[in-house]
């Protein structure tokens, strides 16, 4: 290993393990349990350690929120998160790696038929808390509120909300299992999830980041990944 890679892992995995944050909240990104948990951000993150020269722990959380504070309060080294003004002051992004879609989901018999219509006062809209999704929607939404919970499609459900908000790959999975609600075809926000450490790092670290990225993306690392994890209908996202 070259003298600049080392340099990168003593950066980046200074206790000589490089702690992965893995948010299995995120079906698309990871899937499995704690103790073995698989998907794009484990190949990813072992792909890092791979090259570095150094041991991978995967420390698993059930939501984006609590693997930010994970990195924030310095429990892992590498997260896997979606690119939010609110996180990159404290997380440095590479480039995404895959976009994905977030979308509303509303009652079969709602007057709401486009985006344009969700943001309307009396609208309820149920979100995961601390999502990405979340964070765009309390920037964007003028008038309509948001109520926020453990998953967007549950709080919508139990609060009996007008609009749910999540992921288009497992909400369309929950509207197939009900025949009371429907799914907006038109996305609300493109998703870019992308590879982050804390804004402590050299920036020698940070742009072996974004350089493994783009390579992995180009490979077709990333896209093989996807298919492995049974996520093909999940988008890489285009070079940086």
């Amino acid at each position: 290993m070259t003298a600049a890679l080392t340099a990168v892992a003593r950066d980046l995995a200074p206790t000589g393990l490089l702690r992965a944050s893995i948010n299995l909240g995120n079906p698309v990104l990871a899937q499995g349990a704690p103790q073995a948990p698989t998907g794009v951000t484990v190949d990813i993150a072992r792909a890092v350690g791979e090259r570095l020269g150094v041991p991978v722990e995967l420390v698993c959380f059930d939501a984006a929120r609590r693997s930010f504070e994970a990195m924030a309060t310095g429990d892992a080294d590498l997260c896997f998160l979606a690119v939010d003004p609110a996180r990159a002051t404290e997380v440095a992004f590479t480039a995404p790696y895959v976009v994905i879609e977030g979308v509303y989901v509303v009652p079969v018999d709602s007057p709401v038929r486009s985006v344009a219509d969700v943001d309307r006062d009396g609208v309820r809209v149920g979100v995961k808390h601390g999502s990405a999704y979340d964070l765009h929607l309390t920037r964007t939404l003028e008038h309509a509120s948001i109520v926020r919970g453990d998953e967007g499609v549950d709080v919508f459900v139990s609060e009996g909300l007008e609009v749910g908000a999540g992921i288009r790959e497992p909400v369309t999975a929950f509207a197939a299992r009900c025949d009371d609600v429907r799914v907006l075809d038109e996305a609300f926000m493109q998703i870019e999830q992308a590879v982050g450490t804390t804004r402590t790092r050299a920036d020698d670290t940070v742009a072996f980041l974004r350089e493994l990225v783009e390579e992995l993306k180009a490979s077709g690392f990333v896209a093989d990944a996807l298919a492995r994890s049974g996520q093909s209908g999940a988008a890489v996202a285009p070079p940086a």
